[in-house]
Parts: structure tokens; sequence; C-alpha cells
């Protein structure tokens, strides 16, 4: 029977399978009522079939879950919701074209009957978004119309709405503001306040510390850890989801100094850029820092040819001016977009197809493509970078994360270019693909003469600080479209840069 003594959730040796794939071994977990609960891994480790367990949206091999110290046996997510767990995911799963009290209600909608019972689902729409902080807003504002952070509330204010006993937050900041994180740490906070068991799940480890009690770290299917959050350095998590010492994540080699290859001045789109203005040379790494919307996406978009470029001056090598992205390819620029589901990868091809398709010359005679020619190119890069993967012909939409950035990154190699612009290339993957991917732009970087590999060029943009300053040789902050002069990342910390991206303090 529930009591002051059972806890809120309890997870008791939980065991899946998938075919030959052992995805959780003798999984367990615990979450108190008024606590906010860490679960953390690389992707793979488990989490996010444990959290579908939990919803409802898998059925466990083996093992119990109570909600209260009652049995919990969900067939299905709406048993899920009913019982009262939310799952809030990274990627929203709201109803664009719906209001908002029509998402916050949505399959729960109180009826008599056949009939909606309409003051209900106002009055209870209504003190939800109060809750939340929503109230400012129409209940009948159409959901497409909110901010990425109004549309995360509108997820939170469901869950208030259904009655939410446990609510799970998969990477929830991932596409926030650093104001919309402090905002949702807020939240975070009320609800635990309120009694709410809260399932945190982060690859910033920065985040854990701050906004939780306990945590429980999953490898490979198995729980390897756990205890009390501030008892752990984000060193020793780390650690822990990889199973090594990552204490040297951040690699920075001593880097030639080379030609200037890319030269932008003055450079504005439509919108943003307003005005940017940067050097770029072999051998150097050039991190860009700013807040979500600032204009540094549309500053590489603009560098590759895919927005229009209004004024200023652009030099990629010998080559002056703006250019469409198949010219910058042939002038050996490439780049990662942020978006690698949507813009960065064909998910529905494979790693080989992936891999090669900027760059089809050479697969075979007249124009052909020979498929054993593609593949054995695509081994070779396959096992450079480590893409764990069971082989060429496998679909990209089933790798993990981490593995379809280091595939993104691959074909700019295949391509053989000299400039790789980087739009958050470590956005939603794991601590060890991270490490993995800045040793990897590290050693572009510094190149290999001997091996015939000339240094890179690597202009990137990141929100996340540590690894601009842990990464790159220099950092340039863009604030409002305008892009501030670039400074050594031996002369900045994380505070002066934040200051500056927000437009408090000045950059120079």
């Amino acid at each position: 029977m529930p009591g002051s003594s059972n806890p809120r959730l309890k997870m008791e040796n939980v065991s899946k399978r998938f075919g030959a794939t052992i995805a959780l071994d003798g999984v367990s977990l615990v979450v108190q009522a008024g606590q906010v609960h860490a679960l953390v891994g690389e992707n793979g480790a488990g989490k996010s079939t444990l959290m579908k367990i939990l919803s409802g949206a898998y059925k466990a091999d083996t093992g119990s879950l109570w909600l209260d110290g009652e049995s919990y046996l969900p067939r299905h997510p709406l048993d899920g919701r009913k019982a009262g767990v939310a799952m809030i995911y990274q990627e929203l799963s709201l109803a664009p074209h719906l209001s908002i009290e029509d998402n916050i209600l949505l399959g729960i909608e109180p009826s008599r009957g056949p009939f909606l019972q309409w003051d209900e689902i106002h009055k209870r729409a209504k003190d939800a978004m109060r809750q939340l902080g929503l109230d400012h807003l129409a209940p009948s504002t159409q959901v497409s119309s909110l901010s990425i952070a109004e549309q995360q509330l509108v997820e939170l204010a469901r869950a208030v709405a259904i009655g939410c006993r446990v609510l799970v937050l998969d990477e929830p900041t991932s596409s926030l503001t650093q104001k919309d994180i402090e905002r949702l740490f807020s939240l975070i906070g009320e609800l635990r306040g309120r009694g709410y068991a809260v399932v945190y799940i982060s690859h910033f480890l920065e985040e854990v510390k701050q906004a939780t009690d306990r945590f429980t770290v999953l490898r490979d299917g198995r729980v390897v850890g756990s205890g009390n959050t501030s008892d752990m350095s984000i060193s020793d998590l780390a650690a822990m989801m990889v199973g090594r010492d990552v204490k040297d994540m951040y690699t920075r080699s001593k880097r030639p100094d080379g030609e200037v290859i890319l030269e932008v001045s003055d450079l504005a789109g439509i919108a943003n850029p307003k005005s940017a203005s940067l050097e770029l040379a072999r051998g150097e790494v050039l991190g860009i820092a700013g807040l979500v919307g600032a204009g540094r996406t549309e500053l590489l978009r603009a560098i590759f040819g895919l927005a229009p470029v209004q004024k200023g001056h652009l030099r990629v090598g010998a080559f002056i001016g703006p250019a469409s992205p198949s010219v910058r390819w042939a002038q050996k620029v490439g780049m990662v977009s942020e978006d690698r589901k949507q813009e960065g990868l064909a998910l529905n091809l494979t790693v080989a197809d992936n891999l090669t398709l900027t760059r089809l010359e050479g697969l075979g005679p007249f124009g052909l493509i020979l498929p054993s020619v593609q593949v054995a190119r695509s081994r070779s890069w396959i096992d450079r970078l480590g893409i764990k993967c069971e082989g060429p012909d496998q679909q990209v939409n089933s790798l993990s994360g981490g593995n379809q950035q280091k595939l993104a990154l691959a074909r700019l190699l295949y391509h053989d270019v000299d400039v790789l612009l980087l739009d958050e290339p470590t956005r939603g993957i794991d601590v060890g693909s991270k490490a993995e991917i800045y040793r990897l732009i590290d050693e572009l970087a510094v190149g290999d003469e001997d091996g015939g590999r000339s240094p890179r060029a690597v202009l990137m943009v990141s929100s996340y600080l540590p690894e601009l300053l842990g990464v790159c040789d220099r950092i340039a902050v863009m604030c409002r479209g305008i892009l501030q002069a670039a400074r050594p990342v031996e002369e900045l910390t994380e505070h002066e840069i934040m200051l500056a991206a927000t437009g408090t303090g000045k950059f120079q």
C-alpha cells in the first residue's frame, strides 16, 4: 500500500532484449517524491529503453514497477499518462496546429457520455497554465506560434493537468537559451517542492550537478553507479559513464601557423548577420559564441551559400565573393548543420550513401557507381573515425546520435575539404562521443604532413562554452547579429563570454 515509507517510483531488476541485443540487464531505479533524479549514460546505454518501459511504450521482459507502493503495469503510453507518468522528450510531441488548451488535455478531455465538458476543459487548462507561468497567453493560442521554450512549458502544463506523479525530462535544455534554462531550473525546483518525482536525462553534466539531487549511471544496459549528485564531481560522473578517465576530454595540441584561408569582412545577410568580420587560418580552430538567435548559424550558412549575402567581402582561398553550396564544395569548403536529422544526413539512406553523396566521381567508370568501390571507400572512413555500425550498408537512422555526427564529419573528410564549418557539432551526443569529436577536430587542425594531410581550418559554432574554451584557439562572440573581434582563449573566461553574448559586457 502507498505510504510515506514508499518511494514515488521504484523499478526493480528490469531487463529488456531486442533479438540478440541486451538493452537492459537487471536495472533498478528508485525516485522519491520531491526529488530530482538524474539518469545519465552514453547513447545506447539504455536510458531511453528504461523510460519507454516506464511510460508503457515497451514491455519489460523481466522486472517489477511500483508507483507509491502499488504495482504498476502499463500496457501502452495512455496507461502511463492516466497513472501519472508524464514524458517530455527532446523533440516535443505537440500538435502545432491545435491550441494550447487542446494540447494540454489532448486524449484526456473530461466528458459526460459523448459530450465534452468545455467548462471543465477551460478550467483545467487555465489552472495548469497558471502553475507554469503561461497565464499571460490565451488558451486559444495556436501552439505553432509559440517559442520552443513556451512549447516546452505547454508540455509541462500537460503533465500538471493529468495529475502527474512522475515527470521525465529528456534533454530538456538542448534548444533553450541560457535565460530559458534558468527559468526551467526554477520551475523544476517548484515542482520538486510540490512533491513531484522528476527523472532528469541530460548529456550536460554541469546541468546535472546544478539541477538534481541524486543520480543513476547506466552503461551497456546496466547500473554502474548511483548516489547523491553533490558527492560526485563532473569528471567522476563522466568517467563512470564511459568506463575510463576523461579528465583530458578537451584536446588542443600545438597547432601550426598557416596562411589565412577564409576571410570575411563586414558580411551582412537579409536579417542576420548584420555585420561579421573574421579571418581563419589553416591549423586554427576559431569558435563563435553567442545566444540562440544571435545570428551565428546564419553566418555559417551565408559563408557556405545556404543563405543570401546582402553586402560585404568574402574570400575562400583564391576565390572571392558569395557562391552556392555546390561551388563551395568544389572550393573545398564543407559544412555540418546543427540539425543533422533534417539537413545534415539522409536518414533513410545507408552509411555509404551518406558518406559519398557529395563526391561520387571515382566510384566507377563512365560516371557509374560501383557498390563494391563505394563500400570499400566507406569502410576506410568508418574505421578511421571509429563509427560504430554494422557496416556501410546500415541505414543511418538506426545509428546513435554520436555515430551520426561522426558520419557527418566523415563526409567532409572524404570530400577532402580545407575549411570545415561546424554548427553545434556535439549537440545531443554523449560525453564519450564528444571527446572523440574533440580529438578529431584537433587532428584536423594539426594535420599530418608526413602522411600527406595538410592542416585544416575549422570555424565552429557552439552554445556550450566549456568546449569552445577547451578546443578553440580563438573565440569571437556574436550579439544581436554583430560579430565582435576574436580573442585568444587564454585571455577569456565563461563569465566574460556570457556578458558579451548578452550585450552587458565589452569583448575587447
